[in-house]
């Protein structure tokens, strides 16, 4: 199976994942591994004006809950897997590639839907058995600005600014402060009405938040803890990684799953029509709304009218 067709639909929510290569730990947590994550991860957000709703990054992967108004997940998407392997693969010295396969991002339905996946999101750590708490994750997560703390600011590196200021052949560390920006790492509140007041979305979280603990607590009787978390070596290998199917949505509902799967599937049947003819040069052939185009050889030119 080749990989599954994107929709570019600007006014879905989205939960998008991707895990490291061989689920390697590199994104094992630390104070400067946190640090490099939330200045790229607020960098990302603020210049392609995504809306980042939640998001978790585990040791070997990372997961997001967010919405591209402006059509552009997957630059955005792009900016951001491609700083953070460059990044953090500097501060443990890895080369080479950092991430196992493309990122998937599947939509989010409905309601029910967007807060299961919210939940999921915060029970990183604690389904895994590796804290007794959510707060314990030692990874950087949103659980403090889901509970109403104020944005953070993490740190952004600009490595070009290094190459103006080198001495000859000596050029600065790449983590020197002299080239730090400070960006501010902002949540969008969920856009549902239910939640409109602050402390209905409080009492949520924090039930939320209970149950996953009471869940932990009787699926592991032991936990590695956040200081064995800090611990692990970065380049560690899990014999092995969990792997999951990666479903076509996230839905509450099978109507509303059985209801997207019949537009998908026409969705992917109006592609396969187009697809051919675009890449044999017929630029005027007509697409499905929110469809990427597929690319051409230099050699393809436009057909005859």
């Amino acid at each position: 199976m080749g990989w599954p067709l994107r929709r570019n639909d600007p006014s879905q929510i989205q939960f998008a994942t991707v895990r490291c290569l061989q689920g390697r730990l590199f994104l094992s947590p630390s104070t400067r591994t946190n640090d490099v994550l939330g200045g790229v991860l607020a960098r990302a957000v603020r210049h392609f004006g995504v809306e980042l709703f939640a998001f978790t990054f585990a040791s070997n992967h990372l997961h997001l809950l967010l919405r591209a108004p402006r059509g552009n997940l997957s630059q955005f998407m792009q900016y951001l897997l491609s700083n953070t392997s460059k990044k953090v693969g500097a501060l443990m010295n890895w080369r080479g590639s950092f991430w196992e396969r493309r990122y998937s991002a599947e939509p989010v339905l409905d309601e029910g839907a967007v807060l299961e996946r919210v939940r999921y999101i915060v029970s990183h750590g604690v389904k895994e058995g590796l804290v007794r708490r959510c707060e314990e994750w030692p990874g950087l997560s949103c659980l403090p600005e889901l509970f109403g703390r104020p944005a953070r600011q993490f740190r952004w590196f600009h490595w070009s600014q290094r190459w103006t200021a080198r001495s000859g052949k000596r050029v600065p560390d790449r983590f020197d402060p002299r080239f730090v920006t400070k960006e501010t790492l902002e949540l969008r509140p969920l856009p549902l009405t239910r939640f409109s007041r602050p402390s209905a979305w409080r009492r949520f979280l924090k039930r939320a938040v209970d149950t996953i603990q009471w869940q932990g607590r009787r699926d592991h009787r032991r936990v590695l803890g956040p200081a064995g978390v800090l611990a692990q070596d970065p380049q560690h290998r899990p014999e092995r990684p969990k792997r999951t199917r990666r479903p076509w949505c996230h839905a509450s509902s099978a109507e509303v799953r059985a209801r997207y799967m019949d537009e998908h599937l026409s969705f992917r049947a109006k592609f396969s029509v187009a697809s051919p003819r675009w890449r044999s040069g017929d630029f005027s052939v007509a697409f499905p709304a929110y469809a990427f185009r597929p690319m051409v050889g230099p050699d393809v030119h436009a057909a005859p009218a």
